[in-house]
Parts: structure tokens; sequence; C-alpha cells
């Protein structure tokens, strides 16, 4: 009696000692975590301008349905989603089967360099981005130089090609984060598998059908949904490079919220309503993404 007596004191302890460990952190998190989530989530039924709120109910709610500018915002955020999002995951993919060669020569540097981007600072890279592809920056002049356009490119002032501007932006600067996944993955696949699939006779691109990219679907996942989440965030290059422009047509959701808060006249609930817009949003598109591959 008097063993188990001891045995369960010392695990009584140490589960002290365990929380003990932990709980500055569930703190932290829950007092800069959770708790903005909840406020949020309450100031998103209130209405009004600055500190002076008041609760509206649904009524914040309701307008996200009526408000076209935020619809305008969600569609350019959604087409940015759908259109850079594949390629990027299909070039770094692609990329990163070309890396994992073993013949190649210089991989150190091709990796460094191609992760590189992932580095620099978001409002350094726009910037500089702004500048290549203004109407006299080093783009048209290239372009012009090689006889591949009569005139100047309007990068910035022209609404389709402002948004293939932001689409090549965050390509040049995500797909190196996405090819490090992939290139992890690649290294752990057991070279055993290619070297059976050559004997049989199977080709390069058979093998990349059938064992390359079903070994990856878990990256591919992975890459997939936290892609969808910072494309759905987009505010750094918007800002930085197009400021929304022209007339709204890269406008993004989290621009719009911004310029709730702070450019426009200070609507923090209808700021709020549409913040938790993109939580609804990566929520339906994470389960998606699930359902799509088909894993319990």
């Amino acid at each position: 009696m008097r063993g188990t007596a001891v045995g369960r004191s010392n695990r009584n302890q140490s589960r002290i000692i365990g929380w003990l460990f932990i709980i500055f952190a569930v703190f932290m998190i829950a007092a800069f975590y959770f708790y903005p989530m909840i406020q949020a989530l309450l100031l998103s039924f209130k209405s009004g301008r600055g500190a002076n709120l008041h609760f509206t109910g649904l009524a914040n709610y309701k307008r996200l349905f009526t408000d076209s500018v935020f619809l305008t915002a969600v569609k350019n955020t959604f087409l940015f989603l759908i259109v850079q999002v594949p390629i990027m995951i299909v070039l770094a993919m692609f990329i990163s089967v070309l890396l994992n060669d073993s013949k190649l020569r210089f991989k150190g540097f091709f990796r460094t360099a191609i992760f590189l981007p992932c580095v620099t600072s978001l409002v350094a890279y726009s910037v500089v981005f702004k500048y290549l592809f203004g109407a006299d920056g080093l783009i048209n002049l290239a372009l012009l130089k090689m006889h591949l356009i009569a005139s100047p490119i309007m990068w910035i002032s022209d609404p389709f090609w402002a948004k293939i501007t932001i689409i090549i932006a965050i390509t040049w600067r995500w797909t190196g984060y996405n090819m490090i996944f992939y290139l992890s993955a690649l290294q752990n696949i057991d070279q055993s598998i290619y070297e059976a699939a050559r004997i049989d006779g199977a080709s390069s691109i058979r093998q990349f059908r059938s064992i390359t990219i079903p070994m990856l679907k878990p990256i591919i996942l992975f890459t997939s949904i936290t892609s969808t989440i910072g494309t759905l965030q987009l505010f750094d290059e918007i800002v930085n490079i197009t400021k929304g422009g022209p007339g709204n047509a890269t406008l993004s959701i989290s621009q719009y919220i911004y310029n709730l808060s702070f450019k426009y006249t200070p609507d923090f609930g209808y700021a709020a309503t549409v913040s938790y817009t993109i939580v609804a949003m990566i929520i339906v598109l994470s389960v998606i993404q699930f359902k799509a591959a088909g894993d319990k």
C-alpha cells in the first residue's frame, strides 16, 4: 500500500512539473491568440465608426453580399489562388525533381539560388518588382531590346497586366519555399523502387507518374493547403506593387480589411466580419483539399 501511495505521489509530482513547463506557453497562446480571435468574432457583430460601436447582430454579414468592393476583392483573390497556386506547385515539384538528379553538378548552388527569394523582405522585393515592371523598367527595356514588343507594356497601370505582375511576383517569392519540401520528400524515397521500375522497362515519365507523384501525395496536400492559406491572406505584394489598382483590379481581401480599418473611416466591426470570411474560406478549401486527397 505504501509503495502504491509513493508511486501515485511521484506521478502527481511529475504531472505538476509537466504543467509548470507548459503553463506559461499555454497562457501566452490563450492571451495572444485565442482571446483576440474571440474578441474579433464578437466585434464582427457590431457596427459603428471608430470606437463608437453598437451591437447589430448579423447586419455586417448581410452587408457582405451587397458590398461590390468586397465581392471584387474576393474575385481577385480567388483568381490569384486558382491561377498562381497550381503553377507554383507544379513548378516547385518540377524543379525539385531536376535538383534531385544525382548527375547534376553544383546542386547546392542551384538549391540556394532558388530558395533565396524566400528569405528576402516582402516589402523590399515588392518594391524591386514595382520598379522592374514599371513602364520604363528593366523588363520592358529587355523586351524592347529583343524586339518581342513594339511598345512598353503597362504592367502596373493596366488591369490585366497588373494581375499578371502580382502572379509573377508571388510565384518568384514562394516557389523555392515549396521546392524545399518536395526535395526533402524526394530524398527520402528509396532509390531501389526506381531501380526496380527501370528494370521493368518503365520510362522516366512513367516513373514520375506512378512512383514520384503517389509518394509525394502528403507533401502535395501540405503545400497546397499552406499556399492556399497564404494566397487568401495576400497583402504585402498588392500594397507595395499596385496598391490594389488600377481601379481595384488587384485589390485583395486582406488589403480591403486594412482599408476598412485604417484607410477609410474606421469600421472595425465590418473589418472583423470580412476577416472571418477568410477563416471560413480557409476551412472550406482545406476540407475540400483533404477530401480530394482521399486520405483519412
